[in-house]
């Protein structure tokens, strides 16, 4: 979310391209909200295009945060608009860590994109002088971590902004700083390709039509955006909600669509199938899938849902292969 040097003139493809990065995120948290007050399938949001979707938009913003980074302070560092700058973006991340806290507990945002661009703006110093091969290689290096280097070692809370943890962490909006410094990153290389080829100058001639107007508004204001954008989003769905309110699943089906969901980004279908329906089962047996949907599940009941996962897993990866073909034939 960094300006233009100051003292050139603003790019207006760059803030263009910023604007529609916040327009297709704007779009991406209006289905969430529509999920939310249950207009859409559980976990509708988290998977299929939906989930590419979220992914193309956070690395496109994360791209064009380390383009801007490069254009405003590859020169020299401009200390003053930089602290300054950098002081909204971590005050906006830990006032949307403070709101998210209260209204959902259970997900707050920890580290989302604004901790991230917070983090990564500082850390993206470093690399604004050297070689853009170089910065490429770190790029690469930095996407293929998480592959590559995960651990139990990470699991601590203190330590899951790194993103190397054996367990993603539940939160509505996380953005560890590995893999994703990567797109930002890939942004001073390609600014600085950019401005090595002359490619930087003819952007600069482009002047947009009217049309570009409203994104080019955004693109200069996103961190404005960012932060008005969602609640009245979800102001505007819950006016929804009281004139036509949503038809609510049975809590057996909700729950069974979102573990499927949820474990279908680890394990194959067969398995998820065996677990998700063995855990509906004994969370229907023992009464307690109103206490899964509450947001002040008690310390009985966290420790009670991970034996029950213990012992679902246990079970489904008990399954023979016989019985997993099975399993895939019922509907």
């Amino acid at each position: 979310m960094q300006q233009a040097a100051s003292g050139k003139s603003r790019i207006a493809a760059i803030d263009i391209a910023r604007g529609a990065a916040l327009l297709a995120m704007a779009v991406y948290h209006f289905g969430w909200d529509l999920e939310f007050f249950g207009y859409m399938e559980p976990g509708t949001t988290v998977s299929g295009g939906w989930r590419l979707f979220a992914r193309s938009i956070a690395t496109s913003f994360l791209f064009l945060v380390g383009v801007s980074l490069f254009l405003a302070h590859a020169e020299r560092v401009r200390w003053p608009g930089f602290g300054k700058r950098l002081a909204m973006v971590a005050g906006a991340a830990a006032l949307i860590t403070a709101a998210t806290w209260f209204a959902f507990p259970e997900g707050f945002i920890f580290f989302g994109i604004l901790h991230h661009i917070a983090l990564a703006s500082l850390v993206g110093l470093a690399f604004l002088r050297l070689p853009a091969w170089l910065v490429l290689a770190v790029a690469a290096a930095a996407v293929a971590a998480p592959q590559f280097l995960r651990s139990t070692l990470f699991d601590h809370p203190a330590l899951w902004w790194v993103g190397l943890s054996s367990v993603n962490p539940h939160s509505n909006d996380y953005v560890p700083f590995l893999p994703w410094f990567g797109a930002v990153l890939a942004g001073i290389a390609a600014a600085r390709i950019a401005r090595d080829s002359s490619i930087l100058t003819r952007l600069a001639t482009l002047k947009p039509g009217r049309w570009s107007a409203p994104l080019t508004l955004a693109g200069r204001h996103s961190l404005a955006f960012y932060l008005l954008h969602q609640p009245v989003l979800i102001a505007c769905v819950w006016v929804l909600a009281q004139v036509w309110p949503a038809a609510q699943a049975s809590p057996e089906a909700r729950f069974t669509q979102a573990c499927a969901v949820q474990c279908g980004q680890s394990h194959d279908e067969a398995f998820c199938r065996a677990y998700c329906t063995c855990f509906t089962g004994v969370l229907a047996a023992e009464d307690r899938l109103e206490a899964v949907f509450s947001q002040a599940r008690g310390l009985e009941t966290e420790t009670r849902l991970s034996q029950i996962a213990s012992e679902c897993t246990m079970q489904a990866e008990g399954l023979t292969a016989s019985e997993r073909d099975q399993a895939d034939e019922r509907p």
